[in-house]
């Protein structure tokens, strides 16, 4: 069963990666973590992805600039436990943890274009574009959290 716990001392080294091919759309862990604590005055939340034991991917969010919103900052499912549905079961615990959390009324995440896979999630998951672009970034939007 997917669960998230936060990235701790015990768990921050565990071996995960995208494909090769993937790395243009994906952030390390390393770049991560650096992002979790750059972001840790937004009261950024760094979660280990698990599958039972196993870690499987890691993902990131924080306070956005203006109240209520939340910038989901980044995931990452390792290639060996990719097509498997855990960034759609990950994400949807994440905004569970948001609503419990009750200060968010939105969130916000961008994806690199070009990267199929997470656009289709996020749409899948009620995320619709804004129409606004960030260098290489679409930016997309959940308005009612």
């Amino acid at each position: 069963m997917i669960h998230l716990e936060e990235v701790n001392e015990g768990n921050w080294r565990a071996p995960l990666s995208v494909a090769e091919e993937q790395r243009r759309f994906v952030a390390g862990t390393t770049v991560q973590l650096a992002r979790a604590y750059a972001y840790r005055n937004r009261n950024s939340r760094a979660r280990m992805i698990y599958d039972g034991d196993t870690p499987v991917g890691m993902l990131m969010y924080h306070d956005g600039e203006e109240d209520g919103q939340c910038v989901f900052s980044q995931l990452l499912i390792d290639h060996r436990f990719q097509r498997r549905g855990f960034g759609e079961q990950a994400v949807r615990l994440a905004l569970e943890e948001m609503r419990a959390g009750g200060r968010y009324s939105k969130v916000i995440l961008c994806y690199v274009d070009g990267d199929e896979p997470a656009r289709r999630l996020y749409e899948k998951l009620g995320f619709v574009p804004t129409g606004e672009v960030d260098g290489d970034e679409i930016v997309m939007v959940l308005e009612q959290l």
